[in-house]
């Protein structure tokens, strides 16, 4: 799981100078299906459930699953990009928010709670304690800064498969109060922060496309954890991206 993450994060670095105005999340996705597979490695999402792409473009008030295509970025936009990367069966999984060129204030911001809100999450985590630690680390804080979070979407368990037990909500809910996160389980942190309301809608012309409801801008950071003796480590760490504490 270490290397697993260890590739992924250096897949998310050789893009990071790619995802810039001008170019086509078709052309992010090009990029990271080569770099994927020139190594040996295998992308989760290609051919997951049908899915068409080795990678997630969600860009604006697209919340996640997007499917990348001819879209052109522009200078404004905030685009998540979440790759998954199989090195010998094992899953290394993240996403980043990027800002592309100057952007609105309600942009910047849902970005930084987003990226605010994963951090404060995995550091709240303990060997052994609940899941719903998270939820109840993450909601409290995007309520403060007048945002709100997505309930529909969720972390999960993380290992030789895509999505294992436990689900974890970035909510808490009364399975979350029960679940907890020993030594040894590895899974994904990944709040999906909305700038308006929570509620979602899901293309029903492509069935992957998430979209806030109404239509405002929506962030999300992802890492994968194991839980150690000693506490939570992030797995798929970057050189270059975004580090804790980082103002967007």
């Amino acid at each position: 799981m270490r290397r697993a993450g260890k590739a992924n994060g250096e897949l998310m670095d050789f893009i990071r100078p790619h995802v810039k105005a001008g170019v086509t999340t078709n052309e992010i996705d090009r990029l990271v299906h080569d770099w994927t597979y020139d190594r040996g490695y295998k992308a989760a999402t290609l051919g997951y459930h049908k899915f068409p792409k080795s990678c997630c473009t969600s860009v604006n008030e697209v919340i996640c699953h997007g499917i990348p295509d001819d879209y052109e970025l522009k200078d404004g936009d905030i685009v998540n990009v979440d790759i998954t990367t199989i090195v010998d069966g094992w899953h290394g999984d993240q996403s980043e928010t990027f800002i592309i060129g100057e952007t609105t204030e309600e942009r910047r911001a849902v970005v930084q709670c987003a990226f605010d809100c994963m951090h404060m999450a995995i550091d709240a985590l303990t060997p052994g304690c609940r899941v719903a630690t998270i939820g109840e680390t993450v909601v409290p804080e995007a309520h403060r800064r007048g945002f709100t979070v997505v309930r529909e979407y969720v972390g999960h368990g993380l290992g030789r498969q895509f999505h294992l037990d436990p689900s974890i909500p970035h909510f808490p809910n009364r399975q979350s109060r029960i679940d907890r996160l020993f030594p040894g389980m590895c899974f994904t942190v990944e709040p999906m922060i909305n700038a308006g309301s929570r509620y979602t809608k899901s293309d029903k012309v492509d069935g992957w496309t998430v979209r806030t409801k109404d239509g405002r801008p929506s962030a999300q950071f992802e890492h994968s954890v194991l839980m150690t003796e000693d506490g939570p480590e992030i797995l798929t760490l970057t050189k270059n991206g975004p580090q804790k504490g980082h103002r967007f």
